[in-house]
């Protein structure tokens, strides 16, 4: 461009002409534009309106004129980016935020470093990536993960947290595993206590794991819109210290939990809307029973912690610091129990299929890398969901009666009818309460929630219409009986056993000694032999440079 050419442009044009060296494109639902730039030769993406991209602009525009450019010249700008990306036929991409899939079933995180590697996760192994394949934005407050380290085990994690006895950790590894997929649904980790059982250490150790931030457990949201921004901006959610949790909250977390949408006025407009859809991991903690709905109780893994003595404190510099020197192999180990679900997910068969089916399924994939037999999780899970179970039925006054109307035996007659059959069995400071259903609409609601959980105990509350009169409904109450609980494996749990060798079993053939079986339970590293230090690796063979990766070897099942 001749100096005279360039006389003619005005700033504005400049800095158009500047974005033509990114990668400038707009997001499926056409809302943001966003600009994936390339920064000390690594590759970044920010939206057009962020302080990044705009920084971004105004170095590139220095180095060109040799001066800074205007505040209004800069706004004309972005407007005709946007523009362009809008209406000019840019490409299209999705941009996610932590955790990605793409069509090959391969699972990316974005370890928020300043090198923007992310980790690529795959049937076959995982390995570190200097180039993603797929778009990352990054929120304020997110921080990054250490550089995994192949070679270390997930059972160096339990003596990072306080917990009961191998069911709990069972149900934290389940949560965690989950937490790192790109799709629910996912499971609401709720950790009770009494005050100093660590629950907010452990809620922050397990954050750790999957979506450091600056504020990795916060207080409860104020409204639907503060909660859709932290979920915007973060992947997972943690709650600390909640005494109660309100309808409209447990109703919200449900919803984040299996998959739902949610909307809200535009702020500033009137008459625009904004819709979020997504997933996304949760955490609660809370010293009483702070989850009671039946429908989010469905959806929990269910914690009650023990109490720490005082010999076994440790100090905050002490507990966290040997957390972190041991976040790199902790990493290493996820991937490789993630590797596995993602090789055995699809040959998992399981004898029934409970509520969050797939997350039960993915679970139990990943069985042979946590050193567990396949039936071991499902067991352990449907024993956490009976006592979710109890707890539904027992947290609202009209449970409990309608149980005790059932083992009496067969009972049919209107809403009306049992409301008053109730009335007659409590107090008045019971029919007094909040929680108790003062007109037969109400009580049909709690019936109609509850029913899920009183036909696991054994009683089925049925709705229908009377035949001579189909304007009157009437509600029968039956005793089937069928209160019946998975039964166990006779061994669930080898805590002494290598995690990465599957014992024999009728579920767990023993591996081929003769094929890719080992004895050592390390990661095998191509190039390099005896040593699984951070610096193994090999090629990519898509111009990666060598870079670590951790191949599990085991045989498929």
């Amino acid at each position: 461009m001749s100096v005279e050419t360039r006389r003619k442009l005005t700033q504005v044009d400049i800095l158009v002409a500047i974005a033509d060296f990114a990668e400038v494109f707009r997001t499926p639902d056409g809302e943001t534009v966003f600009a994936t730039i390339e920064v000390d030769r690594h590759h970044e993406t920010w939206p057009v309106r962020s302080r990044a991209f705009r920084r971004w602009l105004g170095r590139r525009f220095f180095e060109l004129e040799h001066k800074p450019h205007g505040a209004q010249a800069l706004q004309d700008a972005l407007a005709a980016i946007e523009a362009r990306a809008q209406f000019g036929g840019a490409a299209v991409h999705k941009v996610f935020t932590r955790v990605a899939e793409r069509h090959n079933r391969a699972i990316y995180l974005d370890l928020v470093d300043q090198e923007w590697s992310v980790v690529e996760i795959t049937a076959s192994g995982w390995r570190l990536l200097n180039n993603s394949p797929v778009k990352f934005r990054r929120s304020r407050g997110m921080l990054a993960l250490p550089r995994p380290v192949p070679g270390g085990s997930l059972k160096e994690l339990h003596g990072f947290l306080n917990l009961r006895d191998d069911d709990q950790w069972a149900l934290v590894v389940g949560w965690l595993l989950a937490a790192a997929r790109p799709a629910g649904p996912y499971p609401v980790l709720v950790l009770g206590g009494e005050q100093g059982t660590a629950k907010t250490t452990m809620a922050r150790v397990l954050r750790a794991l999957v979506d450091p931030n600056m504020a990795p457990v916060r207080a409860e949201p104020r409204d639907v819109r503060d909660l859709m921004i932290a979920a915007s901006h973060s992947w997972a959610l943690a709650y600390d210290n909640i005494s109660h949790l309100s309808p409209w909250l447990s109703d919200a977390i449900c919803r984040l939990s299996t998959g739902g949408g949610f909307s809200t006025r535009e702020l500033y407009e009137n008459d625009e809307e904004f819709i979020f859809e997504a997933q996304r991991p949760v955490i609660l903690n809370g010293i009483d029973d702070i989850v009671t709905r039946a429908d989010l109780l469905d959806r929990a893994l269910l914690l009650d912690l023990p109490v720490i003595q005082e010999t076994k404190r440790r100090s905050e510099g002490e507990f966290w610091g040997g957390f972190e020197s041991a976040r790199p192999q902790l990493l290493g180990a996820l991937f490789d129990a993630i590797s596995m679900a993602l090789r055995r997910a699809a040959l998992v068969r399981l004898p029934t299929r409970p509520r969050m089916a797939d997350f039960a399924i993915y679970v139990t994939a990943a069985a042979p890398a946590l050193g567990w037999e396949d039936d071991y999780f499902v067991a352990v899970y449907a024993d956490n969901r009976s006592a979710a179970t109890e707890v539904a039925v027992e947290a609202t006054p009209v449970g409990p009666l309608v149980r005790a109307i059932a083992e009496e035996g067969d009972w049919t007659g209107t809403a009306a009818n049992l409301l008053a059959l109730l009335d007659e069995r409590v107090d008045e400071k019971v029919r007094k309460a909040k929680t108790w259903p003062t007109t037969p609409v109400a009580l049909s609601g709690i019936l109609r929630r509850l029913a899920p959980n009183l036909r696991a105990l054994g009683v089925e509350v049925i709705f229908q219409k009377e035949t001579k009169r189909p304007r009157r409904r009437l509600i029968m109450i039956k005793n089937t009986g069928a209160n019946q609980r998975l039964e166990r494996p006779d061994r669930l749990w080898d805590a002494g056993r290598d995690a990465t060798q599957p014992e024999a079993s009728p579920r767990n053939p023993a591996p081929d000694k003769g094929g890719d079986a080992r004895d050592d339970g390390d990661a095998k590293i191509p190039g390099r032999s005896g040593d699984t230090g951070g610096d193994a690796g090999h090629a990519s063979g898509d111009g990666q440079p060598p870079v670590p990766s951790c191949t599990p070897d085991w045989d498929d099942v």
